[in-house]
């Protein structure tokens, strides 16, 4: 067994009350089976996703984070989503000017009818940070 396979990554989810929480929520429900090492933190909007969330979540303990909230034109804010959009590129290049590999902050759009979607990128992430292996700045390593 290689090191890859024995490593299960730690997903912190940050999730948007509205769309993906509730895409979460629906595929609970419908019995899908989402990768157990996904936990997720409900905001009630994706524009109040802050970068220094997901840099904390890395230095904490997290091997990726997986920033999830609805589709532009459909928040529930108006245009809480598009802040959002905006710093992830930003957040990006800080992320490679330190070293980290941007991968691990993955960022996409799920509404609450595509429970089936947001399973299907949980599944493919996880296999993604295996193949990356630990987070290299996690504090205590």
């Amino acid at each position: 067994m290689s090191s890859s396979e024995a490593f299960d990554p730690y997903i912190l989810g940050i999730f948007c009350n509205w769309c993906s929480y509730a895409g979460a929520d629906g595929a609970g429900t419908s019995r899908m089976q989402r990768p157990a090492n996904l936990r997720i933190v409900r905001v009630m909007c994706g524009g109040r996703i802050d970068p220094q969330f997901i840099i904390n979540a890395l230095m904490n303990g997290a091997d990726g984070v997986l920033i999830s909230h609805c589709h532009p034109g459909d928040c529930h804010y108006i245009e809480g989503n598009l802040k959002t959009v905006r710093k992830m590129p930003i957040l990006h290049r800080y992320l490679k000017q330190f070293g980290i590999n941007p991968k691990r902050a993955r960022y996409i759009f799920v509404s609450a009818s595509e429970g089936v979607y947001l399973t299907e990128v949980a599944k493919e992430y996880t296999k993604e940070l295996k193949e990356l292996g630990p987070n290299p700045i996690r504090r205590g390593n």
